[in-house]
């Protein structure tokens, strides 16, 4: 008695119709492009609390810190509305020096021991935009004072934005439910004196 060997054109049909619809059903369950966003938010909310902390160290080593209320074009570009604009960018490669040069203008080598931190950081998708916006951090300081500030940067998955379960917008005390915000005066207007930086050179 002969024994088949291989497989029919109709079954052979069969096994790849299966493994598409089982192929799909992953991608739509899984998400890969919303888990992307929101790996690059965590590093969003990391970034920007590293940072508080590193100011706040600043700030209680110094009894008259310079949270640096003077802006310069180098680092930073003037906006009007809440948002950075696609021509909101940095116009040197110091933009992420911890000199006092870089888009938080603190000098943290003064720090007894060293900067508690490398370089300063920048969005990870800085080049992702929506509609006219850049994705970026921004970095604003009371009028008035040396020792109050905020941090802001906008969040690009649904999970971490004001509509998500791990909303990090509107619930982070500040002004803004549309921004992350983080810092030491959470109401800080976000005003064309704001400054922001969006990663490119």
């Amino acid at each position: 008695m002969k024994t088949r060997k291989g497989f029919t054109l109709l079954e052979l049909l069969i096994v790849i119709g299966i493994l598409a619809i089982l192929s799909t059903t992953i991608v739509l369950v899984i998400n890969p492009a919303e888990l992307l966003k929101k790996a690059r938010d965590a590093q969003r909310i990391a970034d920007l609390n590293t940072m508080k902390t590193a100011i706040a160290y600043y700030v209680t080593e110094y009894s008259d810190p310079d949270l640096g209320l003077d802006y310069t074009a180098q680092t930073y570009s003037d906006v009007a509305t809440v948002l950075c604009t696609t021509g909101a960018t940095a116009a040197s490669s110091t933009a992420q020096t911890v000199d006092g040069e870089g888009w938080i203008p603190i000098d943290f080598t003064k720090i007894t021991g060293g900067s508690p931190i490398g370089s300063l950081p920048a969005d990870p998708n800085a080049s992702l935009s929506t509609g006219n916006t850049v994705y970026h951090y921004a970095y604003l300081v009371s009028e008035g004072t040396n020792f109050t500030f905020k941090l802001t940067a906008e969040m690009e998955s649904k999970y971490y934005s004001n509509l998500g379960d791990g909303d990090v917008e509107s619930t982070d005390g500040g002004i803004d439910a549309d921004i992350y915000e983080v810092g030491t005066d959470m109401v800080i207007p976000i005003t064309p004196a704001a400054k922001c930086y969006n990663g490119t050179l």
